[in-house]
């Protein structure tokens, strides 16, 4: 029987109790799942007039300007907090006191409280009348934190040795920086600055606290106004507009690992060029002269 360095391989008959546990959960989640559908279309909530409602314009309108919107607050968001994460690192890994106290403080502070309310104290202090701009500062401070933890770990997690090599050849503080570490932390980090990303994707739903027209407050807005055979078509509209949040976050997925994948792919080093092969030519006063070979060379 093989083994595993962190677990025993099982044997038979582990693998015949597992398979039947698989076969018992499973059929207990399609039982849930057969109760709920039943439920749901006894009340009502399956017939497909409450599916109907997303061919009307008005409704398809209103969620194309909600994705709109979603994605202008994500794009700020994420520019911003991809800034702001590297300034915060960078400003922590300073040998210089004063600063690395200060941006430790900024990211424990900003990533100790709850995000809505970051989000709401800069709607209701500085941002009134701009809720779209109130929302990506509140996210781009609060993952800002989170993504500055994430690169400093990178730059911790490059060999010593590198940054050594890079004083020793004379470059600063800032090349070494710039030039060396970051670049080596980004990479190592990829997959967990995307799936920051994705929170943040997903993090914009809070902006309905602030009236900003978002896809969760356009669904609120269309399932609590739209009265479909005497009910509220909340189960047909949480299903469309979670389809589109999932769709949202995996296509974001599928670019983090493209990225990854061509990150691999990429050549580094130094491309050293093909020598020609050299000759030496004796000369009568015992002198010695390089020539580069070719036919006819004597």
């Amino acid at each position: 029987m093989s083994a595993s360095v962190l677990f025993d391989a099982p044997g038979p008959k582990a693998r015949i109790r597992n398979r039947i546990y698989a076969v018992v959960g499973s059929l207990v989640l399609l039982i849930l799942l057969a109760i709920s559908l039943v439920r749901l279309s006894d009340k009502g909530h399956l017939a497909p007039e409450m599916w109907d409602i997303f061919n009307y314009a008005g409704i398809r309108q209103n969620i194309a300007d909600a994705l709109l919107a979603t994605l202008k607050a994500f794009g700020l968001a994420a520019i911003g907090s991809l800034v702001l994460g590297v300034l915060l690192a960078v400003a922590r890994l300073s040998d210089h006191k004063a600063v690395s106290w200060l941006a430790t403080g900024f990211i424990e502070v900003f990533r100790s409280l709850p995000l809505l309310i970051t989000i709401y104290a800069v709607w209701v202090a500085f941002l009134t009348d701009y809720s779209m701009w109130a929302l990506a500062v509140g996210l781009s401070v609060y993952n800002g934190c989170v993504q500055a933890e994430v690169l400093r770990a990178g730059v911790n997690a490059v060999p010593r040795g590198q940054r050594e090599a890079a004083y020793a050849l004379g470059m600063t503080k800032s090349q070494v920086m710039t030039s060396v570490l970051l670049p080596q932390a980004v990479r190592a980090m990829l997959p967990t600055i995307i799936s920051q990303l994705v929170v943040t994707l997903k993090d914009t739903s809070l902006g309905f606290v602030i009236l900003y027209p978002e896809l969760l407050y356009s669904a609120r807005l269309i399932a609590s106004n739209t009265l479909v055979n005497g009910q509220y078509p909340y189960v047909s509209v949480i299903v469309v507009f979670g389809a589109i949040y999932i769709a949202l976050c995996l296509a974001l997925s599928a670019l983090a690992t493209w990225i990854e994948k061509r990150g691999r792919r990429a050549k580094t080093g130094i491309t050293v060029a093909d020598a020609e092969a050299q000759t030496v030519v004796v000369t009568a006063d015992g002198g010695q002269h390089g020539g580069t070979g070719g036919p006819g060379t004597a």
